[in-house]
C-alpha cells in the first residue's frame, strides 16, 4: 500500500510543500512567499497549502511534517529560537494540529536537512549524520539512522550559537550576534558572517557572492577573506567532530555550493581535530534547497 507524506518547509522568505510516496517519488510541490510578522496568516497559509496538496494527489488526512527555523519547547509547547521571530512564543504545534485535525510533527529545519540527506541523499548509508545549513545564518542538525535527535531542550546540533573555537577574544567581541551574545559561529561562517569579515578588513560592504567573484578575479583582500572563511569553517566543524564524531557531515544552504569547501576542509580539519587526524567525509547535500521540505515529509515514519 502506498504511504503518502506531506512535508512543509516554513522559511523566513518562502514556504514550500511537497508530497512524497514511500519510494521518495515526488507527487506534488508548491512554493509561496512567506508572509512575515503575522502568525495567524502563517497558520492560514499552512492549512491552505495542505488542503491544496491533498486535493492535487487525491488524498486526505495525509501525515504532515513541518520544518521551522527554530524549535518547539518541550516545557512550554511554544516555539523558541526562531529567527522568524513572529513564531516565537506561539503554540504552533498545537494550533496547526488543530487546524488540520491531525498530529503534525515539527522539528528544526536543519534536522530536516539531516533526515532528508540521511534517508536518500548524500548521507544515505551513514548511521550518524551531522547536517549544517550555511546560508544567511547557520544551523545544525543531527540524526541517527535517519531519525532526528533534537534533545530535551530541542537544540540538538545547534552549534551555531557557540563561540567560534580557537579565536582570540577581541575577534569574538567584534561580532555581536542577534541572540545577544558575541562571537557566535553564525557571525563567522554564515553568508552574512563572511560579508562581515570583509567589512572588518576593508570597511566596505560586499555580499558573499561578490566576495567570491572578487577572489576568483585575483583580488588580494578577497582571497584573504575566503581563506579566513575556510579556516573558520575548519574550526567550527572540528568542534563538532571533537564532541560527536559523526559518520558524515552534510552541508546545505547557499554557501554549500562553494566547491573549494570540499577541497579545503579535509586538509584543514586535522589541525583542530583531537589526535591530529580526520577521516570524516564532508559532503554537499544531494537535494539542494529541497532537502528541508523532503526531510519534513520523512518525519512521519511508515
Amino acid at each position: 500500500m502506498t504511504q503518502l507524506r506531506v512535508g512543509i518547509d516554513l522559511g523566513g522568505t518562502k514556504t514550500e510543500i511537497i508530497v512524497l510516496n514511500n519510494t521518495s517519488e515526488e507527487l506534488y510541490r508548491k512554493r509561496i512567499p512567506t508572509y512575515r510578522d503575522d502568525y495567524q496568516r502563517t497558520l492560514a497559509d499552512l492549512a491552505l497549502l495542505v488542503k491544496e496538496a491533498e486535493a492535487a494527489v487525491g488524498g486526505s488526512e495525509i501525515p504532515v511534517g513541518l520544518g521551522i527555523p527554530g524549535t518547539v519547547s518541550r516545557k512550554t509547547g511554544f516555539v523558541k529560537n526562531a529567527n522568524s521571530t513572529w513564531l516565537n512564543g506561539q503554540p504552533l504545534q498545537k494550533d496547526i494540529s488543530a487546524q488540520l485535525k491531525r498530529d503534525v510533527q515539527i522539528t528544526n529545519d536543519a534536522n530536516c536537512l539531516a533526515v532528508s540527506e540521511a534517508t536518500d541523499g548524500a548521507g544515505a548509508g551513514y548511521d550518524f549524520v551531522f547536517a549544517a545549513i550555511l546560508g544567511t545564518g547557520c544551523g545544525g542538525g543531527v540524526c541517527y539512522r535517519a531519525a532526528p535527535l533534537a534533545g530535551p531542550n530541542g537544540v540538538g546540533g545547534e552549534w551555531g550559537h557557540n563561540p567560534l573555537p580557537w579565536t582570540p577574544e577581541p575577534q569574538l567581541n567584534a561580532r555581536p550576534c542577534y541572540c545577544g551574545r558575541y562571537g557566535c559561529q553564525e557571525t563567522f561562517i554564515s553568508g552574512t558572517g563572511v560579508a562581515e569579515t570583509y567589512r572588518l578588513a576593508t570597511g566596505a560592504r560586499l555580499s558573499g557572492p561578490e566576495i567570491l567573484a572578487a577572489s576568483d578575479s585575483g583580488d588580494t583582500t578577497a582571497l584573504q577573506v575566503v581563506d579566513a572563511y575556510m579556516e573558520h569553517l575548519a574550526r567550527a566543524f572540528a568542534a563538532v567532530i571533537n564532541v560527536l564524531d559523526p559518520d558524515a557531515i552534510v552541508l546545505g544552504g547557499g554557501a554549500s555550493n562553494v566547491s573549494a569547501i570540499y577541497r579545503e576542509l579535509p586538509k584543514r580539519l586535522p589541525r583542530y581535530v583531537f589526535g591530529g587526524e580526520c577521516d570524516t567525509p564532508i559532503l554537499q547535500a544531494q537535494h539542494g534547497d529541497s532537502s528541508g521540505v523532503r526531510g519534513a515529509a520523512w518525519l512521519n515514519p511508515l
